[in-house]
């Protein structure tokens, strides 16, 4: 199951990207509500990061959006992933997902940079496509698809079958073809028209 954030009312980022827009680039700080935080105050409550994902035929990216983290760990295992970090601001990000189906996890990796912590996960079925991320038909509000990186990849093995075939064809075309004059030659009829000017 996924952790509820502790804030009743956060500010939700939405856009294509992590970084899209000037004001997706800090994550805000929670909005401490006494109402449905009795005796909150002095500690900050820890959030989701907003996480976009993409899929492909072998793995799973997910991109945890976070810029200048610090204290990053990621743990994954055969049906879920646990993130967590702090922000630049020292605010505490925690995501807990249960994965769409069984992943080999010790075929996975996380990597680090300054504007997001990005982890492949690699498929225990490959070529099967995953339809969502989570286990559960739900959507979290910082859970997005990476639509700059997502593309129906289905199909994909006919089409670059194609392309080698119409390659194959192109290079057979070519071969037949006398090759180019090499460049000696070329200098070499300059100099003995230059020989008979003088």
């Amino acid at each position: 199951m996924f952790s509820v954030p502790l804030n009743c009312s956060p500010d939700h980022i939405r856009g294509g990207s992590c970084w899209g827009r000037p004001q997706d680039l800090k994550i805000a700080a929670p909005a401490w509500n006494s109402k449905c935080h009795p005796g909150a105050g002095a500690a900050m409550a820890r959030q989701h990061a907003r996480t976009l994902w993409y899929d492909r035929p072998k793995y799973v990216f997910m991109e945890f959006c976070v810029e200048d983290s610090t204290d990053v760990h990621v743990l994954i295992e055969d049906h879920r992933i646990v993130f967590s970090c702090k922000n630049v601001d020292g605010v505490e990000l925690y995501n807990e997902i249960e994965f769409y189906a069984k992943v080999n996890s010790t075929d996975s990796q996380d990597k680090r940079s300054s504007r997001s912590i990005t982890c492949f996960v690699r498929k225990w079925k490959e070529k099967v496509a995953w339809p969502r991320l989570t286990k559960e038909d739900i959507k979290p509000v910082w859970l997005s698809v990476d639509f700059d990186n997502w593309r129906d990849w289905e199909g994909d093995e006919e089409v670059e079958l194609a392309q080698v075939e119409h390659y194959a064809e192109l290079l057979k075309k070519v071969s037949t073809k006398r090759p180019p004059p090499a460049m000696d030659d070329l200098d070499d009829d300059s100099d003995s028209a230059d020989a008979t000017s003088n």
